[in-house]
């Protein structure tokens, strides 16, 4: 380029947030064509859109190491510092961040900018103060303008990473550093952007958009950010105070630290700076200098000679060698173009390089930048294949890359396997960029791009998943932005914001959703302020929601719509319970006022609805005295009272006071006094819960299954012990037995056994109901067992409760007069054990008799007999199960009890099942008289001299039942009214006189032709 005057040659200098870059902007595109230097490929991409949006894209050239946008008609041009084109000729010139001159490895062309990139009339160089003596004596010419920080910058000293302000960038100089500060910051905190020079320039652009847009207060980083990046940062924490270089682990400089503080405060804004983490506080010394932006100044940059001696590859390497002609300057290090240059030159690659263009050419290779970071033979590989292809085909073979290419492309894996699938992609864009090294270098730009562009864009979901809580960001986002959307809200009533899950709403109250971490007070606060509208739409709807919305379930809690608004609480009194709103801080004030009054104005309407008939009964103005306490008693116990709880009550109630009660709903059973009206499920359930409210609570056991069982209509059911027997009259059931039974089915159950019990067989007048037996009591029906939906030893256990108890008297079997098969072992087993019940012995026949009786049987039957053993064997004799007949009495009226005169007829006794008489009807043994049972070899009582009964000693001395001997007395223990029954009885019963036993009926007799006539007389032979 061509050197303009001195005057047109400026330096720019200043710390931070002096708006430098602006500057360099608003004078580039003052003129009618420029050019900007700028140290990151991220920085570039930045300024080219802004000026872009200034100027239009059809003016403006972005190039980069891997990018290369250049319109026809390009007159400005974006570019890194590397690439920049020097050889276009432009009327400004800008460098920006000078102060890399200092860079082990870029440095040196940093250094080169500043010596010989000149604008055709005005050239600026843009970098920190500290260059000013290092401009002063390689440029005396330029003009050295200073620019002051706009804002101030102070010291906030060490702060743990959980309690940095939002809007802080944390640093750390590793990977491992940052991804470890920004795990703890998601769980913490909500989440943070990360920002390191590894990532690729899309990643990083989207992190920083992230950051800047709202959506996360933190952002960890490395020195990166130090790098003209414009961020809205408040606050800057290190996490540490050294640095790998390249080279070296050793700690920051003072301009390094000034450099990344500096990023805090932006125009107007002031910014703060501190330490964190595992760093050391920063002393006083270091604290001002950072304050006050006063460094060491710069006295040498890095320099390697630009004029390139391409004769040979020894040429070039003493050329890269030259040492510096002014003190001011260094020799670079040895860089990675030239680690690759020294390996290339031992190998293939440096056979072919002959003559000027192929040193040339293989300088251009060796200047493929390692973005993987590998050893430098790997790296020499890939030049040496890359520079043989272009020396002997004259491009690079179009199947080795596309295989390079379709390796990196794969968007799948976690953080750390795309970052390397980027580098890998980056070297082949990079590639794909340089002019003619491809036959077709623009499909490859555009597939390189492609995949780098995806691969970045993954990479940021992944960091995006892994450090941010994206319900978080956009809650924040939302919170900062009045014109986003409303939350939507499903059926379920789960909240959701821009298809993130932010929580669930139910009736007046939010629940954030779950989370591995967030600031979860911040966020809860958030999300309350994005769903308050809809709590105050929800609270204007439900005070003017119909009776019909709300339910009160058995759990206590009242629902709108199926959601929980309110719980029920124990009041004053049981009719008068209490309603709690549930409800978070968004329903307060007057909003909350009219919920409430519609709330207690409903359960109100509701207890006096399902439990009219009780309130009714808590002062009835036509009823006084007994009347008017057994009514208040009723209400008291919510319709339902046990009979035995006020029976001398009721007593003294005549007709017509019955009758008032009756108006009012009462009805008056058996068992209890009740109102059936409020028998039905709705009030049951009510009552229950009122109930519970002063008893134990709605949570015990039965409060929830108990109205379940009454609406399902069942008439009895098995109890639950751990169920209050309470609980069960409440519910409308009578606890009996091992069965609780409804109210009104025990009545009607009383109301079917009451005339059976005062039935008369003798005086009643055509045939016998159904259950009817002797003796005031009744048999079991199937009527009653349905009623009550359970037989046998439940229906037992029910009667038992209620004061009845069983006679059970074993059943006769009917003799069977025909063969039930033609088979002869069954007829004979069958014979024998008939004529063992006839014979009143349980003993079967000898084994002799059984055969002789088949032989005759067979005989008579006209078919051969088989033999007796094998029958006999075959056959063996089972004996049935008894049984009984079961007759239920009321407790206390059995007519076999002497206690209750001998009433009635006596049951029979138990050993006439096995004496072979025809067993007695009912009618029968209602009109004559017992048998008397007396054994022959026994003589009567009369017959006995001391009166007394066979085989036990005299009366005298003989204690009785109460322990008492006749000399003492009979006891009064036990006797009614403390009377005694000593009135001896002058003469025997005659009662049985009325009613003489008739004659003995005969059996029929048998047909002497059929076998069981033979059978019978083995057991029974004739004297002779």
């Amino acid at each position: 380029m061509t050197i303009p005057p001195a005057s047109a040659l400026k330096a720019i200098l200043g710390p931070t947030n002096t708006g430098k870059t602006y500057f360099a902007i608003e004078r580039m595109l003052a003129h009618r064509s420029g050019m900007i230097g700028l140290p990151l490929r991220l920085l570039a991409r930045e300024v080219y859109h802004k000026v872009v949006d200034r100027i239009g894209a059809q003016h403006v050239a972005l190039v980069t190491g891997e990018e290369r946008i250049v319109p026809p008609k390009a007159r400005y041009w974006v570019a890194t510092v590397e690439a920049m084109p020097l050889d276009i000729r432009v009327e400004c010139v800008a460098v920006d961040e000078i102060q890399v001159a200092t860079d082990f490895d870029r440095g040196h062309v940093f250094t080169n900018r500043l010596l010989h990139a000149r604008g055709l009339s005005e050239t600026l160089l843009l970098g920190a103060a500290t260059m000013a003596p290092l401009i002063r004596t390689l440029l005396p010419e330029a003009e050295i303008i200073h620019r002051p920080r706009f804002s101030e910058l102070l010291y906030a000293g060490s702060k743990k990473i959980s309690r940095q302000p939002k809007r802080t960038a944390i640093v750390a100089f590793s990977a491992a550093q940052v991804y470890a500060i920004a795990e703890l910051i998601r769980r913490e905190r909500g989440g943070a952007a990360v920002v390191m020079g590894a990532l690729s320039p899309r990643t990083r652009n989207a992190q920083v958009d992230m950051y800047q847009g709202g959506d996360v207060d933190f952002l960890v980083a490395t020195d990166a950010i130090g790098m003209g990046l414009n961020l809205d940062v408040h606050h800057v924490a290190f996490a540490d105070d050294h640095k790998f270089d390249g080279h070296q682990n050793r700690p920051l400089t003072p301009a390094e630290f000034g450099q990344i503080a500096g990023r805090a405060g932006r125009h107007m804004l002031n910014g703060s700076f501190g330490v964190t983490g595992h760093a050391a506080e920063f002393d006083e010394e270091l604290v001002k200098q950072l304050e006050t932006h006063d460094f060491e100044p710069v006295r040498v940059a890095q320099w390697r000679n630009a004029e390139l001696d391409f004769r040979s590859i020894e040429d070039l390497r003493a050329s890269l060698d030259r040492p510096p002609a002014l003190k001011a300057l260094t020799r670079v290090p040895v860089a990675t173009d030239q680690h690759a240059l020294e390996f290339v030159a031992r190998n293939e690659a440096g056979a072919l390089a002959r003559g000027e263009t192929a040193v040339r050419l293989l300088w251009e290779c060796c200047g493929i930048p390692d973005y993987r970071d590998i050893s430098p033979a790997q790296h020499g590989e890939i030049i040496t294949r890359i520079y043989i292809d272009l020396i002997r085909q004259g491009h690079v073979d179009a199947d080795w890359i596309a295989e390079q290419v379709r390796f990196c492309d794969n968007a799948s894996g976690d953080i750390d396997t795309l970052s390397n699938r980027i580098k890998q992609i980056r070297t082949w864009t990079f590639v794909a960029n340089r002019k003619n090294w491809l036959e077709d270098p623009a499909h490859w730009r555009e597939k390189t791009r492609d995949i780098e562009d995806r691969l970045s864009d993954a990479l940021h979901d992944r960091l995006t998943q892994r450090f941010v809580d994206r319900r978080t960001s956009v809650l924040m986002r939302h919170l900062r932005d009045k014109q986003m959307v409303s939350p939507e809200i499903n059926d379920h009533g789960e909240v959701s914001l821009e298809g993130h899950l932010i929580g669930s709403i139910e009736g007046f109250r939010f629940t954030l959703a779950r989370s591995e971490g967030g600031d979860a007070k911040g966020v809860a606060a958030a999300a309350s302020q994005v769903v308050a509208p809809e709590i105050s739409r929800r609270a204007e709807r439900v005070s003017g929601a119909p009776n019909e919305e709300f339910v009160l379930a058995t759990d206590g809690y009242l629902r709108w719509r199926g959601q929980v608004i309110a719980n029920l609480a124990e009041g004053d009194t049981v009719f008068a319970p209490r309603l709690i709103i549930l409800a978070d801080e968004s329903l307060s004030g007057p909003e909350l006022e009219r919920v409430q009054d519609r709330l207690n104005l409903w359960l109100r309407h509701l207890i006096n609805t399902q439990l009219e008939s009780v309130l009714a009964l808590e002062a009835p103005a036509d009823l006084e005295g007994t009347a008017r306490g057994i009514a208040y008693r009723l209400y008291e116990n919510l319709g339902i009272l046990p009979r035995a709880a006020v029976a001398e009550e009721v007593k003294g109630l005549d007709q017509d006071v019955r009758g008032k009660l009756r108006k009012l709903g009462v009805k008056f059973g058996a068992y209890h006094i009740y109102v059936p009206q409020s028998l039905k499920p709705a009030p049951r359930e009510l009552a229950l819960i009122l109930h519970a409210l002063k008893q134990g609570g709605v949570r015990q056991p039965g409060v929830a299954e108990l109205p379940q069982i009454v609406l399902s209509g069942r008439t009895s059911f098995l109890i639950d012990p751990e169920v209050s027997p309470r609980l069960y009259e409440l519910a409308g059931f009578k606890v009996a037995g091992r069965r609780a039974v409804r109210v009104d089915i025990l009545e009607r159950l009383a109301d079917i056994i009451r005339p059976l019990i005062a039935l008369n067989p003798v005086t009643h007048q055509g045939p016998l109901p159904a259950g009817a037996a002797e003796g005031n009591g009744f048999r079991v029906t199937v009527e009653m067992t349905s009623l009550l939906g359970t037989a046998g030893d439940d229906f037992a256990s029910i009667l038992n409760s209620l004061g009845y108890r069983v006679r059970r008297t074993p059943k006769v079997a009917a003799p069977a007069l025909a063969a039930p098969s033609p088979d002869l072992a069954d007829a004979a087993t069958n014979a024998a054990a008939t004529d063992a019940v006839e014979g009143g012995s349980a003993v079967p026949a000898t084994t002799e008799e059984a055969a002789s009786a088949i032989d005759t049987a067979a005989a008579d039957l006209g078919a051969p007999a088989p033999e007796a053993a094998s029958l006999v064997d075959a056959a063996p004799v089972v004996a049935a199960e008894p049984e009984f007949d079961e007759i239920w009495f009321p407790a206390g009226r059995r007519p076999d009890n002497p206690r209750h005169g001998g009433k009635g007829p006596r049951p029979q006794r138990p050993a006439a099942a096995a004496t072979g008489e025809a067993p007695t009807t009912d009618a029968q043994t209602a009109e004559r008289p017992p048998r008397q049972f007396r054994r022959p070899d026994r003589p009567e009582r009369g017959d006995r001299p001391d009166g007394g009964k066979p085989g036990r000693p005299p009366f005298e001395g003989r204690r009785d039942n109460r322990g008492r001997t006749e000399a003492e007395g009979p006891s009064d223990k036990g006797r009614p009214n403390g009377k005694r029954f000593d009135k001896p009885r002058d003469k025997p019963r005659d009662d049985w006189k009325e009613h003489r036993p008739r004659e003995d009926r005969k059996p029929a007799p048998l047909d002497p032709n059929s076998p069981w006539a033979a059978l019978a007389a083995l057991r029974n032979p004739k004297p002779e």
